[in-house]
């Protein structure tokens, strides 16, 4: 399945994509009536809140309450007459992780820095805003986040199974569908705060773009190999600033698997449905590793516009403008 939320005839709702085009909303596909209901299923589907919480559409598609059964053809609605909005909102938590190894080396010998040792023996992450997520459409940043902004090309993962303590075999049982990820960053803030030690804070927390759609796992079957570290994805990925191609690489170039990284998240801590995990910027990702080795010397500017492209993911784009006020 392709799951979209979108604002149509203002309302806010939840649908899938059908042959790339159209939308069919999930009232319309029906519920699986063989299917065991809690009463809270039961509540969520009378009110049809799996509209505006997709934590709960998850749940409801993972007990196989929603198929994507037959439909009436002349429910769909077309995809270019919706606006799509981010396909969770506020995330449980929000982590991205640093998988790309070609990415960190590519930087680093740049700067004339040895590659760091300790990258081989776990799969580092961090904890970004998951307030701050938004979707496709136009972004609206403060001044002080655009002398140097640059955006970050990643794959991002939904979990969609409870677990703690995960076994890297089992660890891709725990994966409920794929997305594409814009982990935006003011580089400027982002060095300042570095030399602190302590991990980006304002450098990064205020905008994390995901989207266009929630694709399930079994959606990728094709693109999957199984190895003993875990399922290994080839997607190709590509960004684009105002149409023009900057950065191509594929997914199956993660160092760290989705397996590994959520296995070792989950070493004394609980993963819940609706957690979001971030692959960390592949190869030639961003302008900070562009500008390092001379393939750009640019930073994004006002009224520019990016657009990420992951193979069967869709397409994420943005446009950036200035926010109004400092609220």
């Amino acid at each position: 399945m392709k799951i979209i939320r979108y604002f149509y005839q203002k309302e806010i709702k939840a649908g899938l994509l059908i042959n790339e085009t159209h939308i069919i909303h999930i009232d319309e596909i029906g519920f699986n009536q063989n299917a065991s209901l809690s009463e809270h299923d039961k509540y969520v589907i009378e009110n049809k809140l799996y509209n505006v919480e997709p934590t709960f559409l998850i749940s409801l598609i993972n007990k196989g309450v929603i198929k994507k059964q037959d439909y009436n053809q002349k429910s769909l609605i077309k995809l270019k007459d919706v606006e799509l909005l981010s396909p969770i909102t506020k995330p449980n938590s929000l982590r991205d992780g640093y998988a790309f190894k070609q990415h960190v080396e590519a930087g680093r010998k740049a700067r004339g820095l040895p590659m760091i040792k300790e990258f081989d023996l776990n799969p580092v992450y961090y904890y970004s805003n998951h307030s701050s997520i938004t979707g496709p459409g136009d972004l609206f940043l403060n001044q002080r986040h655009l002398n140097k902004l640059d955006f970050e090309l990643e794959l991002a993962i939904i979990i969609g199974k409870k677990g703690k303590n995960i076994k890297v075999e089992n660890a891709d049982e725990h994966i409920f569908g794929f997305m594409i990820m814009n982990d935006w960053s003011a580089r400027d803030v982002q060095m300042e705060e570095m030399k602190m030690n302590l991990g980006p804070a304002k450098g990064k927390d205020f905008c994390t773009s995901i989207g266009p759609y929630l694709v399930t796992r079994d959606e990728l079957k094709k693109y999957t190999s199984k190895t003993k570290k875990g399922d290994v994805y080839n997607l190709k990925m590509s960004a684009f600033i105002n149409n023009k191609k900057v950065s191509e690489d594929s997914s199956k170039n993660m160092h760290w698997t989705f397996a590994e990284i959520i296995s070792h998240i989950s070493i004394g801590t609980t993963l819940y449905p609706g957690d979001v995990i971030g692959s960390g910027t592949c190869a030639t990702g961003c302008l900070y590793e562009l500008n390092l080795t001379n393939q750009t010397n640019t930073w994004l500017q006002l009224n520019d516009n990016i657009r990420l492209e992951i193979e069967e993911l869709g397409t994420l784009e943005n446009k950036i403008n200035l926010e109004n006020n400092n609220e």
